[in-house]
């Protein structure tokens, strides 16, 4: 593998194409016409316009993408996240197209790709499920009899889902009809398919994934588990590793139970299995992610892994490095992801131009990041601009560590979740461990964080104010 492709755009773009140029291979980047001056771009060995700036006139287009590979010589494909990363068709092109697409076999994609195909592939395996149907549903009189056998509250899902589109909560019968309809009309809108089933709303969830390994060879390991709870809109925007609340003993039961779902699709390269933990520490299995995953690198700090390089390995037919036995946990990581949101205003996209765009630096410090001052954020895409991942040896270094880094992130021209980051570090629930997917909901509200911004103000005034006195009495000793 001399050449790869990455299929991708921003901060995942430049991480992969990291780890290819240690491992000597070069590498091409794919850009649309808006990005023509990103940092992905000149990071690159090639570069190649593939169109518009809405991603379905450039970086969804599957088949120009692959003609510039061809046309490049190019060895493999890695398509990062998001995007073409999790389309079967999109991969068996590539292969048919005898380039190596570096990810999971398309049969893999496409049964994960479905939760409902997903939870059938894996019942063989005895993997605890949320209670709920395991078939598409649309006739809400069968709707409402199901939800009344399994009990208020239940979740209507979109199978072909993600991001929380396609999801409703209804807690009493009345309310079924009408919001089954909206979770069809959003998954139809979002996903092309309009499938829905319904399970029972698990109270209090803790969102723990594992990062599962696979290679050609039969060797499947889990590099241990995230804990992804802090989400807003159903989008994690704080991880961690590893999970505070896991005991060894169910570590060792949710990692075996993710290589299990791994096996279910003879799974290869690099995947996530995702679980729903419950206030008496049960878990279900909710969905496999087929990629690489966003905050991947709280997994890459504490096994000291390069999950990007493994990828490659497996993709080139090699053998697994590393055993169960020699994977280890050492310290703890935190991951934030710093959107070009408005916390203020229910974190709604904030893009302009970064007229100052400064990033932090130090031990136990690492960026992910896709931007540079001077930059506009362009509309069309994810408003993610990086990720700040810490590590530390205890969590409640990295908390520290995590905050302070935030004070040191400086981003002059548009909203970012910043703010919402320090509040998250700064709370008593995320600081104890206790904690759960409704935390945003429980402890965060626009009022809060202001209120913090003014302590935060007039403690900085305090302090000048104190500066300034001493600066005075200074000047004013007398020589001698």
């Amino acid at each position: 593998m001399k050449k790869i492709l990455v299929a991708n755009r921003g901060e995942i773009a430049i991480r992969v194409m990291t780890t290819a140029k240690k491992m000597g291979i070069k590498t091409v980047a794919i850009y649309s016409t808006i990005d023509r001056n990103a940092p992905h771009v000149r990071f690159a060995d090639e570069a190649v316009c593939v169109g518009e700036a809405p991603s379905n006139k450039s970086y969804l287009l599957g088949d120009k993408i692959i003609a510039v590979a061809k046309s490049l010589n190019v060895d493999a494909i890695h398509p990062g996240y998001g995007f073409l990363s999790e389309n079967a068709a999109f991969a068996k092109a590539v292969t048919d197209s005898n380039i190596i697409f570096i990810g999971p076999e398309p049969k893999a994609i496409e049964i994960m790709g479905s939760k409902l195909a997903a939870k059938d592939a894996v019942k063989a395996y005895d993997i605890p499920m949320v209670p709920g149907i395991d078939k598409a549903i649309t006739d809400v009189e069968k709707a409402k009899a199901i939800a009344n056998d399994i009990g208020f509250p239940i979740l209507i899902k979109a199978s072909a889902g993600g991001g929380g589109k396609g999801m409703r909560v209804v807690t009493k019968e009345s309310e079924l009809a009408s919001q089954m309809q909206l979770a069809i009309s959003e998954a139809t809108a979002a996903f092309g398919d309009g499938s829905v089933f319904i399970e029972k709303y698990v109270a209090s969830p803790r969102h723990i994934e594992i990062q599962v390994m696979a290679d050609t060879h039969g060797n499947t390991v889990h590099l241990f588990e995230r804990e992804c709870s802090i989400q807003r809109r159903h989008q994690k925007v704080v991880e961690e590793a590893p999970s505070s609340v896991l005991t060894p003993e169910l570590r060792e039961k949710m990692g075996n139970a993710a290589v299990q779902v791994a096996k279910a699709c003879d799974y290869r390269g690099a995947g996530t299995v995702e679980f729903l933990l419950d206030d008496q520490h049960n878990f279900y299995f909710l969905e496999m992610n087929t990629r690489l995953q966003v905050e991947h690198p709280v997994t890459e700090l504490i096994t000291g892994v390069d999950l990007v390089e493994l990828q490659i390995r497996v993709a080139r037919g090699e053998v697994l490095p590393i055993t169960q036995e020699e994977l280890a946990i050492k310290g703890h990581a935190l991951e934030l992801r710093v959107y070009a949101e408005d916390p203020l205003n229910d974190f709604l996209p904030s893009v302009g131009f970064l007229s100052t765009y400064i990033l932090p630096e130090g031990k136990g410090i690492r960026v992910d990041n896709g931007f540079e001052q001077g930059m506009d954020i362009p509309i069309y895409y994810d408003p993610m601009l990086s990720k700040l991942i810490v590590y530390g040896d205890t969590r409640e270094e990295a908390i520290e560590l995590l905050s302070d880094a935030i004070d040191h992130y400086k981003v002059v021209g548009a909203q970012t979740t910043l703010p919402f980051g320090k509040f998250v570090c700064e709370h008593e629930a995320f600081r104890s461990g206790n904690f759960d997917t409704h935390f945003v909901k429980n402890y965060y509200s626009p009022a809060l964080l202001k209120k913090q911004y003014e302590e935060e103000a007039k403690i900085a005034a305090l302090i000048a104010v104190k500066h300034h006195i001493q600066e005075q009495h200074t000047l004013r000793l007398p020589t001698s």
